[in-house]
C-alpha cells in the first residue's frame, strides 16, 4: 500500500532551491520581480506560522554576466568565477530587499563541497545556518562559485541543496524545477508520459526516467534531481520537485498541484546517527569513567568531567570512539574539541573551560545530538 502523500503544513523547517532559469531572464538578465514577489509572499508566509525556512539560490553567474554585459556563449572556469562575483551583490542584494519588505532578515552563506563534506568546515556552516535559524533570519545560500574548481564543484544546485538540508536536519526539500515532477518517459517527447506523484524509494527504475540537463541557465537536469533524491530521503528528508514556472509556486504545491514527493524512510536524527556510527573513520578515542557510561547510556551528553583519557591525533567535528573504563566501546560521537585541548580540559568541570583554554568553549566534549551509543 503507497503511503500518504504530504503536504507542506506537515514540515517544521523547509529548504526551497531556485533556479537560476526561474529567478533570472536568459535574455536580459533581469531579475523576475513578479515572480519572486510572489515566492517570497510564499516564504513570509510560512515563517510567519513559525517554520525555519531557507533557500538555496542559483544566479550569481547569471547576474553578473547582466551587469558586467558579457555576450553569450560559454565561459571559461575564471570567467564563470569573476562573473560570479559580480553577481554574488547582485543576488544578495536581491533576496535581501525582497524579504525585507515583509520584515525578514537575510543571511547570505556562500558555501563549497568541502564545506559540507569536511567535519570543522561543516560544523561550522551548520552553526552559523543554525544560528540565522534561531534568530528567525532567512539563510540564502549558494555555491561560493568564485572559488570553487572544476574537480570540487558540485556543478549544480540540486545538490547543493540536498547536502544543505541534511546538514541542517531540514524536514522537506522543495526543487522548485521547470518541469513539475518525474515523469515515466520526457513529456517533450512522449505525449502519454506519466507523471509520478509519490516514489517511496529510489530504485534503478526510477533513476533510468531521469532526463538531461533543460536550460541554458540551468546546470542541472533530471538527473541530478534523483541525485539528490538519494542524499536527502537517506539522511531522512523528504523531498518534492514542483514546477516553479508559476506564481507562488510553494502555495500551488499546498493547494494539490501535480509535482514528485520523494518520501523518506528514516528521521533527520536517525539518519544522521546512522551516519555517525558507520559512516566516518575515527581519529580517536575517549576513554570515560562508570558515571559518564551511566549518563551517557541514559541519553546524556559527554561532559569533560567524565573523560579520563585521550588518544589520538583529532580536531574538533572528527569522529572518535567513547570506551568505558574497562576499555569496551561504549558508543562513537563528533568530538567539540581538538585532541590538545581535549586532553587540557578532560577531568574538568565544564565551568573550568575558559579559565584553562582562555576561551568560552561548549560545555560538552561530544553533544548528545552527535553521539551514538550502541547501534542505531
Amino acid at each position: 500500500m503507497s503511503r500518504k502523500t504530504p503536504v507542506i503544513s506537515d514540515f517544521r523547517r523547509i529548504a526551497v532551491k531556485v533556479g537560476s532559469s526561474l529567478l533570472v531572464d536568459s535574455e536580459g538578465g533581469r531579475i523576475h520581480e513578479e515572480w519572486l514577489r510572489s515566492f517570497v509572499a510564499d516564504l513570509a508566509q510560512l515563517h510567519g506560522e513559525g517554520r525555519d525556512v531557507m533557500v538555496v539560490s542559483s544566479g550569481s553567474i547569471a547576474l553578473g554576466r547582466a551587469v558586467l554585459k558579457l555576450p553569450s556563449g560559454a565561459l571559461k572556469l575564471e570567467e564563470s568565477q569573476a562573473a560570479a562575483a559580480v553577481g554574488q551583490i547582485a543576488l544578495a542584494r536581491t533576496w535581501s530587499e525582497a524579504l525585507g519588505r515583509h520584515g525578514i532578515g537575510a543571511g547570505q552563506i556562500l558555501v563549497t563541497l568541502g564545506d559540507t563534506e569536511e567535519r570543522r568546515r561543516y560544523l561550522n556552516a551548520r552553526s552559523t545556518i543554525s544560528i540565522l535559524l534561531e534568530w528567525r533570519a532567512v539563510p540564502v545560500i549558494n555555491e561560493n562559485d568564485t572559488v570553487a574548481t572544476t574537480e570540487i564543484r558540485y556543478g549544480d544546485n540540486d545538490r547543493l541543496a540536498a547536502r544543505v538540508a541534511t546538514m541542517t536536519s531540514t524536514d522537506l526539500l522543495v526543487l522548485l524545477s521547470d518541469i513539475d515532477g518525474l515523469y515515466d518517459a520526457p513529456p517533450h517527447l512522449r505525449a502519454d508520459a506519466k507523471l509520478i506523484p509519490i516514489v517511496e524509494r529510489i530504485t534503478p527504475e526510477i533513476e533510468q526516467m531521469a532526463g538531461s540537463a533543460g536550460s541554458e541557465l540551468s546546470r542541472g537536469g533530471m538527473q541530478t534531481k534523483i541525485e539528490a533524491g538519494k542524499i536527502a530521503t537517506t539522511s531522512g528528508t523528504h523531498m518534492v520537485i514542483a514546477s516553479g514556472r508559476v506564481d507562488h509556486p510553494l502555495r500551488a504545491i499546498a493547494q494539490g498541484a501535480p509535482c514528485t514527493w520523494f518520501l523518506t524512510p528514516a528521521n533527520p536524527v536517525t539518519a544522521r546517527k546512522r551516519w555517525i556510527a558507520g559512516s566516518l573513520e575515527p581519529r580517536g578515542t575517549l576513554t570515560v569513567d562508570a558515571g559518564a557510561v551511566t549518563a551517557l547510556r541514559s541519553g546524556r551528553s559527554l561532559l569533560p568531567a567524565g573523560v579520563i583519557r585521550v588518544d589520538g591525533r583529532f580536531a574538533r567535528g572528527d569522529a572518535v570512539v567513547v570506551r568505558g573504563p574497562d576499555g569496551g566501546e561504549i558508543g562513537r560521537g563528533l568530538v567539540a574539541y581538538d585532541a590538545e585541548d581535549a586532553e587540557r580540559i578532560k577531568g574538568r568541570s565544564s565551568s573550568d573551560i575558559v579559565l584553562i583554554l582562555g576561551l568560552e568553549g561548549r560545555a560538552e566534549m561530544i553533544h548528545r545530538d552527535d553521539l551514538v551509543i550502541g547501534r542505531v
